[in-house]
């Protein structure tokens, strides 16, 4: 096995990452869609040395301000890039960047802080006169700095700190807190995973040689939550080995398009649903698609009929789409590719092997006792790229634990040589039904129109199709009635728009919030019945 000719020492420090890119590929350019909203004059255009440059000047200002090793400072801001530089600029000073999602809602923020116990918040005014309004977040904070260049009251404004004095970057203890994100909350309130930088380096790791074939030789696009850890993970990945890279705040098909004809990527990262999205592009003016040689995609598994689309549109030889099937609590968890070829016959359950070497995985019944090959159950999981806790539920980390081996929430089964298949999350299983999964793959791959399909329960636990066409068009109620004929029965579909299906900040959609939604539904008709009455 080749190894990456220089990797972090056991650790993988967020605050040293761009200074060390810029010590090997100091010109390697990195373009933006659009301006850093921090520090918006200075274009969209940059080095891996002028943005070393420019996190190293954040680090000085947040020092400035007070910012101190080892204390933890909530970034929570309108959706930039410049979200990621601070998130380094606070590693790089010693401190703990704790990422929250620019899509919480204000009252989930408030929860988080208050577990956070009075941390440094950065934010913006538009945050603090928008869904921040009414949450007493002076009281929640040691101390609120606003990103951006917009003021608000009397808090300090990152941007007019210039000349700040710069300082050496400040490492802590491998095994200390280097890193706080959420989990997706799709199920409730989102949980606070704490990352060291030992586990960092350790879901790094095999990112790199999965990696290594492209080092240098692809531009690389990225248009990915800038809170989550996998984007932190694919910097790390892309920058060690000098790949230039576009990086997009905006995953509309509209504004991808451009960007593509201009650049021309041969690597591509998304979200799966942003994915779907792009299905649009395959045939779009000027073949936005056609320079792709390697599709990226992780967060959640993807349907065989948007891996097909994807790599039909590339005109490169041999096209692959690598799918990394892994969680937030545990990073990585197995791989898979495909090629024109192998995607028609992709079942769309199958993720791929497991990482041999980095990842044991075990499948259990019930009672937690390990299953033969070939039989589905309980995933669980043994790994060194583990979080440490749920920062305030330590408890509740500890209770996902099974003789030593992480319980993962997902249902499936390994085949042969390791082949991981899911079936379902353990929460959103429905009755008789197999697996939701596999019927909205099939029900995608049947009906070209649909941008989307899930199946939750509904108020009496019957499996309800929600959908979503392109352009919002009627469904085809015979259309629909062919495609569903030979699948278990489901209620009559409910059709949504694809902007209002309730999301994660990775695009993941909350099946839990649409039952609830369904529920309330129910019982306001049921309330507006009885009063009509």
């Amino acid at each position: 096995m080749i190894l990456p000719a220089r990797l972090p020492e056991l650790a993988f420090y967020l605050g040293e990452m761009w200074q060390r890119a810029a010590e090997k590929h100091p010109a390697v350019p990195v373009t933006l869609d659009v301006p850093l909203a921090t520090l918006p004059d200075l274009g969209t255009a940059f080095t891996y040395a002028t943005l070393a440059d420019v996190v190293d000047d954040l680090a000085a200002r947040l020092w400035e301000l007070g910012v101190r090793p080892s204390e933890r400072v909530a970034v929570h801001k309108s959706d930039n890039f410049d979200i990621t530089l601070l998130a380094c600029a606070v590693a790089r000073a010693g401190a703990v960047p704790v990422m929250l999602s620019a899509a919480l809602p204000g009252d989930i923020v408030e929860q988080l802080l208050r577990r956070l116990d009075q941390p440094w918040l950065i934010t913006d005014a538009e945050k603090l006169t928008g869904p921040l309004d009414g949450v007493p977040v002076r009281d929640l904070t040691r101390r609120t700095v606003l990103a951006g260049t917009g003021p608000h009251e009397d808090l300090p404004l990152i941007s007019e700190l210039d000349g700040a004095a710069r300082r050496p970057s400040v490492q802590l203890h491998p095994s200390q807190p280097a890193l706080i994100t959420h989990t997706s909350g799709t199920t409730g309130v989102s949980k606070l995973m704490v990352h060291t930088a030992q586990a960092l380096f350790h879901r790094l790791l095999p990112q790199q040689v999965i990696a290594w074939p492209i080092r240098k030789k692809e531009t690389v696009a990225l248009c990915m939550s800038f809170v989550h850890s996998r984007f932190f993970h694919s910097l790390g990945v892309f920058l060690n080995y000098g790949n230039p890279l576009v990086i997009l705040a905006d995953p509309a098909p509209e504004k991808i398009a451009p960007v593509f004809r201009r650049h021309r990527p041969g690597l591509v990262e998304t979200h799966p649903n942003n994915f779907i999205q792009w299905e649009d592009l395959v045939d779009a003016p000027g073949a936005p698609l056609s320079s792709v040689r390697y599709y990226s995609s992780t967060f959640d598994a993807i349907h065989p009929r948007t891996i097909q689309r994807l790599l039909a549109a590339s005109r490169r030889p041999r096209p692959l789409l690598v799918q990394l099937y892994g969680q937030s609590e545990t990073g990585p968890i197995s791989g898979a590719w495909y090629t024109r070829k192998t995607a028609a016959r992709n079942d769309g359950r199958d993720v791929g092997y497991v990482l041999p070497g980095f990842i044991k995985l075990r499948v259990v019944d019930e009672s937690g006792r390990p299953v033969a090959r070939g039989k589905s159950g309980h995933l669980e999981l043994r790994g060194r790229g583990r979080i440490m806790t749920y920062l305030g539920e330590h408890e509740r980390f500890l209770n996902n634990f099974n003789d030593g081996w992480w319980r993962l929430g997902d249902m499936g089964y390994l085949g042969r040589f390791r082949k991981l298949h899911l079936i379902d999350r353990e929460i959103d299983q429905i009755g008789d039904i197999d697996s939701n999964l596999e019927l909205e793959d099939i029900l995608m791959s049947r009906l070209d129109e649909l941008l989307e399909v899930i199946i939750v329960a509904g108020p009496d636990g019957e499996p309800v199709p929600v959908v979503c066409t392109r352009g919002d068009a009627p469904l085809d109620p015979e259309r629909w009635a062919k495609a569903t004929a030979d699948l278990p029965a489901l209620a009559e579909p409910v059709q949504w728009p694809f902007d209002e299906v309730p999301r994660t900040s990775t695009w993941k959609v909350r099946r839990v919030e649409i039952t609830r939604m369904f529920h309330e539904k129910r019982e306001k008709n049921t309330s507006d019945a009885g009063s009509a009455g």
